[in-house]
């Protein structure tokens, strides 16, 4: 049986603060540096993962009840965010996004810095500007 590889979509949990957004989405089997995070200035929030590790001609695969296969979602926000102060974590399969809120869109492309993790999470951003001021 061949491994098979297919797009899938994202579910995803939103909530808010008075001060800022999170979105979460589970993302398992994916190493930091193979997702991104798009924030564009028509308020959309695009979450994309490449999964790297499918196994190789030389095994066998006698069950295959979960696909390997790229990440995406892609979803309209429903307040304004600052995407060049966001920050984003990646732990046990989980990555969360956290937007502060601002009266405007800011767009930015996010990606998982390579940090020395800690109890398997990585964090990254949009390489936060002096003026961003973030507390996790």
């Amino acid at each position: 049986m061949q491994e098979q590889l297919k797009q899938q979509s994202v579910p995803v949990k939103i909530y808010r603060t008075d001060e800022r957004l999170m979105v979460t989405a589970p993302m398992a089997g994916l190493e930091p540096e193979n997702i991104s995070v798009e924030i564009t200035a028509d308020n959309r929030l695009i979450l994309h993962g490449e999964v790297r590790g499918r196994l190789k001609q030389i095994k066998e695969l006698l069950l295959d009840e979960w696909s390997v296969g790229t990440y995406h979602r892609e979803l309209v926000l429903p307040v304004g965010v600052d995407g060049e102060c966001a920050n984003l974590s990646y732990g046990n399969g989980v990555l969360t996004v956290a937007l502060p809120i601002n009266k405007q869109t800011c767009p930015a492309r996010l990606t998982l810095e390579r940090l020395t993790p800690t109890h398997g999470e990585r964090r990254g951003n949009a390489g936060h500007p002096p003026s961003c001021f973030f507390s996790s």
